[in-house]
């Protein structure tokens, strides 16, 4: 790829859609807060190199869990907003949704409006300092079932805030169905946010299936493994369902073994909606800037498609209109 083509990529105005922002941390900033709140992080949670040490999907998790432990104040969850936002817009993003979990935060006894309150003032801070935009999307935590994300929905509709877009799940993907989630995305959609879901990451097309035919879902994340059924691919082209597609992580957590077998194209090619995004950048080595040069170098994109894909990603977001509006003016 010439340096022309990896300088207008830099420059391409960008959009990402799903990074989990407690997945965001990165490691210098782990140790700091944990300094700051008298935390001893757990031995063996950074490799030799200073990345974050796990090998397969479930120590991934744990190694997640431990790394939020540290989040205890408002100003944590600032902190970690505002590094993300800012190392965001140094790629040339200009609106970013990220995943925040209720759930990791009251398990170290923080309230829903402590976190909010961090994660808007990063926001603010971002936005006055780069420019880019930010929304917040409420997840609630698969593993630790349907019954919980009830309680993680009733609190996203009873405290309803502007930067707050919409309401998702993450989390073990082998754990419970997407149906049985319904209840809780039904709140939410009732009291006017938008769904998506994590599917067809771990688990097959079955899974993107159990999200369309069951939860009031306009987005999947990951859903790469759409591809596996060609009834499925036409079904989410017909509905304009989006997919969040992550391919660094997918091949960090081993759903393809490298990018070459990766089916990002397979999936624009099907004229599905398709953005690109960095997941949880420290854990998987990669940043949306990052993903957008392998749109370039490993699946052949040119700087057209590219900005096509942030068009597509800015049209998909749970922005409201007037924001979408303008963003879209800035891509061009």
């Amino acid at each position: 790829m010439s340096e022309l083509l990896q300088k207008q990529i830099q420059q391409l105005p960008k959009v990402e859609l799903h990074s989990h922002l407690e997945g965001c941390i990165q490691p210098d900033l782990v140790r700091s807060i944990a300094e700051r709140n008298g935390i001893s992080l757990k031995n063996g949670l950074f490799t030799t190199d200073d990345m974050f040490a796990w090998s397969n999907f479930v120590e991934f998790l744990k190694a997640y869990d431990e790394a939020s432990f540290c989040l205890r104040k408002a100003q944590d969850y600032r902190d970690i907003t505002y590094t993300y936002m800012e190392q965001c817009a140094a790629e040339g993003t200009i609106y970013a949704e990220t995943f925040i979990s209720p759930d990791h935060a009251a398990a170290v006894g923080m309230s829903y409006d402590d976190m909010l309150s961090g994660c808007v003032e990063g926001i603010n801070d971002a936005e006055r300092d780069f420019g880019i935009v930010g929304r917040l999307i409420v997840s609630c935590i698969r593993h630790l079932g349907p019954e919980q994300a009830v309680v993680v929905a009733q609190q996203l509709a009873d405290n309803p805030h502007p930067y707050i877009v919409g309401f998702g799940m993450g989390g073990n993907e082998s754990m419970f169905t997407q149906a049985d989630f319904a209840p809780a995305f039904n709140i939410a959609f009732a009291a006017g946010f938008a769904c998506t879901t994590h599917a067809g990451e771990v688990l097959g097309p079955e899974s993107v299936w159990d999200a369309i035919d069951n939860l009031p879902v306009t987005r999947i994340g990951h859903g790469v493994r759409s591809v596996e059924d060609p009834t499925l691919m036409l079904e989410l082209a017909e509905r304009g369902i989006a997919l969040e597609v992550c391919p660094g992580s997918n091949i960090a957590l081993s759903v393809y073994p490298d990018l070459a077998s990766h089916p990002l194209n397979k999936i624009l090619q099907a004229g599905i909606s398709t953005s690109l995004n960095s997941d949880d950048p420290p854990f998987f080595a990669t940043t949306v800037g990052a993903e957008y040069q392998s749109g370039a170098q490993d699946f052949g994109l040119d700087l057209e498609q590219l900005r096509n894909i942030s068009r597509m990603a800015m049209k998909a977001s749970f922005a409201d209109v007037n924001t979408k509006t303008r963003l879209l003016a800035v891509i061009g």
